[in-house]
């Protein structure tokens, strides 16, 4: 397998290198990223097999480039994590996210067809484009609704959401009109080690560890369904493996809590593994913050399909995830400091967490 991965030296991207040249030994990664903020050479540092990665610095809206790198290195599968995703970055400025998730998405679904269906340089059922979406695509469920399913209608609610929408249409879009043989999968909200520490796990344990505020919007009961990093890169491992041509797949951690339920099952953990830390009791820390516009009530999927036609549920349960997490976050402190001193997180966290304000 020869195999295109975007946004590798991201959170997802990074931890699914890991694990497939862990557990594929013949498997050639060709990692591409534009290394943007979120995305850094750190997390690609000591992988498993490195020889068989190599790292391309480059945008996917490049095609000429990706035109080389698809026939240079015979591709026969993408896997594709590339993506803005932080949805208060999209309130704030929504054009990178419709210019990477859209765009280059596009210039990467003609890539592949240019290889694949024109040139032909394999049977067409041995090769794979493989599209990592979101659950925030469906919109916001109220407390009684059951779980998103494969068959659930769009309704976003934020510019990152509606660039994920559009991108996942187009995905579709060449299936049906071109026979581009993809799937999709759509995640929930995950957590992990080398996860930037703008999201909320990473954010609450980078700020408990410093003793600065840890920031919760609104009420802090926004219901999130929690996905373990490692569970989703195996999930995705299978769909590569067993999952059908044009099937869509929900991976789904079966963690539903609040917010503010899970800044403090983190603070608890950081007050157990910590007890020298001067800023215990860590959920001293917790500062409300004003709410973002259009922020969903709940989010959960429906796991079900993925689990009866390929086999594949999660491993971890949230306790043993976070654990996991707080001890590798704890255990990497040059990585900390690599990450934490990006100016483009300083500068995004002062600005954004400084004009919100505390309630």
């Amino acid at each position: 397998m020869a195999m295109l991965v975007t946004g590798g030296a991201g959170f997802i991207g990074s931890n699914f290198i890991r694990r497939v040249l862990s557990a594929d030994p013949k498997a050639w990664i060709v990692d591409l990223d534009l290394l943007t903020y979120a995305g850094t050479e750190e997390n690609l540092k000591d992988l498993p097999d490195g020889q068989r990665h190599s790292f391309v610095r480059g945008d996917i809206g490049d095609r000429a480039l990706l035109a080389d790198l698809l026939r240079r290195h015979r591709i026969d599968t993408i896997v594709h994590f590339a993506a803005e995703t932080h949805v208060d970055r999209s309130l704030a400025d929504p054009s990178p996210f419709f210019r990477t998730n859209v765009m280059g998405t596009l210039a990467l679904l003609e890539a592949a067809r240019g290889y694949w269906i024109r040139e032909k340089p394999f049977p067409l059922e041995a090769v794979r484009f493989h599209h990592i979406s979101t659950d925030e695509v469906f919109g916001s469920l109220s407390p009684e609704d059951p779980p998103f399913s494969e068959t659930s209608p769009y309704a976003p609610s934020s510019p990152y959401a509606a660039s994920k929408a559009a991108a996942d249409h187009l995905v579709r879009a060449y299936f049906r009109s071109y026979g581009l043989p993809v799937t999709i999968t759509h995640c929930s909200n995950n957590y992990g080690p080398r996860q930037f520490p703008e999201k909320l796990v990473a954010l609450t344990i980078a700020n408990a560890l410093r003793g600065e505020p840890i920031p919760v919007y609104g009420d802090g009961g926004q219901i999130r369904d929690w996905l373990y990093v490692e569970d989703h890169c195996e999930a995705v491992r299978a769909v590569l493996a067993r999952g059908k041509p044009g099937a869509i797949y929900l991976i789904g951690g079966g963690n539903q809590l609040t917010n503010l339920s899970l800044v403090e099952k983190v603070c608890g953990l950081m007050d157990e593994l910590l007890p020298k830390s001067v800023h215990r009791p860590h959920a001293k820390l917790i500062s409300p913050f004003a709410d973002r516009p259009g922020h969903d009530r709940r989010y959960a999927l429906d796991g079900s399909k993925i689990q009866r036609e390929l086999g594949w549920s999660s491993r971890e349960t949230l306790d043993s995830g976070l654990r996991k997490t707080v001890k590798w976050y704890r255990a990497n402190p040059a990585w900390m400091r690599a990450v934490l001193g990006n100016p483009g997180h300083r500068e995004w966290i002062a600005a954004h967490y400084g004009r919100r304000g505390n309630r």
